[in-house]
């Protein structure tokens, strides 16, 4: 696997197809992206991510250079931390290690950069499959934000997750 910038022209189409349903999206983006998304919608929230926190897209990929996972990153400068945004991996190759696989190489690259103290993310409590997977990698919880959200009669919380550099 290896870990490259998220191409818009040649991604998109793959990971617009991992997102099959407006819960999946709920899970993935906290509906901050239309579903189903288009190209120019994804472009533009992209941009607005990227100017607002700066936010960068990457995906990984398999040996043929095609997607498996994508994911946004940043660091705050202030707090010294990095963030994971909007992770997903693709449906057929999930339970395989890609997400741990991905986001253990986010981690050593944040352990490489002296100006990185630690790494947090998001994710929604219904969504335990990525929860264990964060843990197994080494993140904790911080905090919980009790009904952050509510997604049909399903009210979620919210788990903010952090793993120390």
């Amino acid at each position: 696997m290896d870990i490259r910038l998220f191409d818009l022209d040649k991604d998109f189409a793959i990971i617009k197809n991992w997102i099959t349903d407006e819960r999946t999206n709920m899970l993935w983006c906290a509906n901050r992206i239309q579903y189903p998304m288009s190209k120019t919608i994804f472009k533009d929230f992209l941009k607005e991510i990227s100017d607002k926190y700066g936010d960068i897209p990457y995906v990984a990929v398999d040996d043929a250079d095609k997607p498996a996972g994508f994911y946004a990153y940043s660091v705050n400068e202030a707090t010294k931390e990095g963030m994971l945004k909007f992770v997903v991996v693709d449906p057929d190759k999930r339970g395989k290690g890609i997400a741990r696989e991905m986001l253990g190489r986010v981690v050593a690259t944040a352990l490489a950069d002296e100006n990185v103290q630690a790494v947090q993310l998001n994710v929604f409590s219904v969504n335990e499959p990525a929860r264990k997977c964060y843990q197994k990698i080494g993140f904790v919880e911080k905090n919980v934000t009790k009904e952050a959200v509510n997604f049909g009669d399903e009210t979620w919380d919210r788990i903010n997750m952090l793993i120390k550099c």
